[in-house]
């Protein structure tokens, strides 16, 4: 028992950093302002989510050895692969334009040095966008994982301070957590938005790429799973603590404003009970939170575009358990288009790019929550110890009915 992995930033609290962005920051705010503390139980409810899922791959990979793609090539063939590349590209687009937005928006918001914020967001998430390739590239994983550290540390701090400073009360934070209620609001699709906090809280296609950061950290086994889940659940507590504090504060000021003057108008709002210290206190962690985020992208969807590749040119090999060669052309140069070519997207609106970006997310879970199903659900490819309880079954089967609703609802307005 390795008590020293304890000391270092486990994998799980990296996933937390890069699924906690733009989208996360903005619909905390909105759906605090618009439904109150009464819903923070929906932040819950999708934190645990995303960690029944992200368990279920860990829990494979830890089993068999292998990443939950190339399980899907060893028992379906790698055929497979060529329907997940379509949507892998065209998630990485939409992801890459919301997360260069949400940083230069945040950016605007720090410097506003430009007359019109639109050009402002358009140069400052260009230049974001080359600053995180040349990070990940320069520096690796460890670079990576330290830089991470940093900005956790800020986007948690901050904004959870701005939270505390704005404290609603005990007994309402306590009733919205364990009450849960949709406020009947006339005017406001509450029940639209509530399903959206859920579906957005945390990563999407993202924490996929725990399985790579695992490797990365040298952990494999089944002897690992105990401290996997204890990594995971801290990752998911930050996850939850961070969209509850936005919900905190989003419910006690009114937000004006959208796309690229939302943070602004959310910052003059605080001045007014917190300071001009409080402004700036939920700036920097708002950057903390959405430049983490954008790091966590460009240095983790290239592995699924590598693996893929690797997957689709080479003969598969179930006891290799390759590593990602993060040196290779598959990997950088991946990184490289995803962080340019998604800079056509911040000529777009903010909405509306984070309107896609969810779309493409809400597609992609009920095709993982059934392959858990399937992959996860039986003995003899995962063993009798590892294969999912009665209870992650039903969890799993929940998951895909409400995503599947979800991406309907989404997709055709609902």
């Amino acid at each position: 028992m390795n008590f020293k992995k304890f000391l270092i930033l486990g994998p799980g609290l990296v996933l937390a950093a890069t699924g906690v962005g733009g989208g996360d920051l903005a619909m905390g705010t909105i759906v605090g302002s618009l439904l109150g503390t009464a819903i923070l139980w929906a932040v819950v409810v999708g934190a645990f989510i995303k960690f029944v899922v992200t368990e279920g791959l860990t829990r494979w990979q830890l089993a068999t050895g292998n990443t939950f793609l190339e399980g899907l090539v060893d028992k379906a063939g790698p055929a497979i692969i060529w329907f997940f590349l379509p949507y892998l590209l065209l998630f990485s687009f939409f992801v890459g334009s919301a997360q260069m937005s949400a940083v230069g928006i945040s950016l605007v918001a720090l410097f506003p040095v430009f007359e019109n914020p639109d050009h402002g967001k358009i140069i400052f998430g260009m230049g974001s966008s080359i600053i995180g390739i040349g990070l990940v590239l320069r520096g690796g994983y460890k670079l990576f994982e330290k830089i991470m550290s940093v900005c956790i540390a800020i986007m948690f701090v901050t904004v959870v301070v701005t939270a505390v400073a704005l404290w609603p009360g005990t007994s309402e934070v306590l009733r919205g957590l364990f009450v849960p209620t949709i406020p009947n609001l006339s005017g406001i699709d509450s029940m639209g938005w509530t399903v959206a906090l859920i579906g957005g809280v945390g990563g999407t296609l993202t924490i996929m790429c725990y399985g790579y950061w695992l490797r990365e950290d040298g952990r494999g086994g089944t002897e690992e799973l105990w401290l996997c889940r204890i990594d995971l659940g801290a990752g998911y507590l930050m996850t939850a603590v961070f969209g509850i504090a936005m919900v905190i504060v989003g419910s006690t000021v009114e937000i004006e404003g959208q796309g690229t003057t939302l943070l602004v108008s959310l910052a003059d709002r605080l001045e007014e009970p917190l300071g001009i210290w409080g402004r700036w206190l939920f700036l920097i962690g708002a950057f903390g939170a959405v430049f983490s985020s954008l790091l966590g992208v460009w240095q983790s969807v290239p592995y699924l575009f590598a693996d893929s590749w690797r997957l689709l040119t080479k003969s598969f090999d179930a006891d290799a358990q390759e590593p990602v060669d993060t040196s290779g052309l598959p990997y950088r140069g991946f990184m490289v288009v995803l962080g340019i070519v998604p800079m056509i997207g911040l000529f777009w609106g903010f909405q509306q790019v984070q309107k896609f970006y969810a779309i493409t997310g809400a597609l992609f879970f009920p095709f993982l929550a059934v392959g858990l199903l399937i992959w996860n659900g039986r003995s003899d490819w995962i063993g009798s110890r590892y294969k999912n309880r009665p209870m992650t079954s039903v969890s799993l089967i929940g998951i895909l009915l409400f995503f599947s609703w979800l991406a309907v609802r989404t997709l055709f307005g609902l």
